[in-house]
């Protein structure tokens, strides 16, 4: 499927949405300057051609309970396609792994973990190291505070314009 070509009021519905997913039809159309109906069509044309994959809340996780974020650095043993796709499955069924980019450089894979604490963060490691799933080694570092957190389309604001 083709990309659609965007204009100024795609990228608005767009940035509005990922930072507030649930704002109603009319509140929308109105901050992107458009009346109810264009902005709904836009809104499916958008979802439709998969730029708009779903609408999730913001959960904050502070106020679940205690909790440890962290980023983790991964390098596999060998780089085989097949030991990046063995990697990958395991990682894709491991919860706690909330995020998990390939990444170039001096490493292969960037995973970011949520755990309840240090210690279920240990054993979560320890069972990929035991998973045969190729890590070579990982490092890791603890989150202490969110600086800045913004939805991804705000970035591509200036990119696109």
């Amino acid at each position: 499927m083709t990309q659609p070509r965007l204009d100024e009021r795609d990228i608005a519905i767009l940035a509005v949405l990922a930072r507030e997913g649930r704002i109603a039809k009319t509140d929308l159309a109105a901050r992107v300057n458009l009346s109810p109906t264009p902005c709904w069509e836009r809104m499916k044309r958008l979802e439709k051609a998969g730029l708009i994959r779903g609408y999730r809340a913001e959960i904050d996780l502070a106020a679940l309970g205690p909790h440890v974020q962290v980023f983790v650095t991964v390098e596999l043993d060998s780089h085989k396609a097949e030991n990046f796709q063995t990697f990958e499955r395991v990682v894709a069924r491991m919860d706690q792994v909330v995020g998990c980019w390939a990444i170039g450089g001096g490493y292969d894979y960037l995973m970011q973990v949520i755990a309840g604490d240090v210690a279920a963060f240990q054993d979560l490691m320890d069972g990929l190291l035991e998973s045969r799933a190729g890590v070579r080694r990982y490092f890791s570092y603890i989150v202490t505070k969110p600086v800045k957190e913004m939805p991804p389309v705000t970035a591509l604001l200036d990119v696109t314009r």
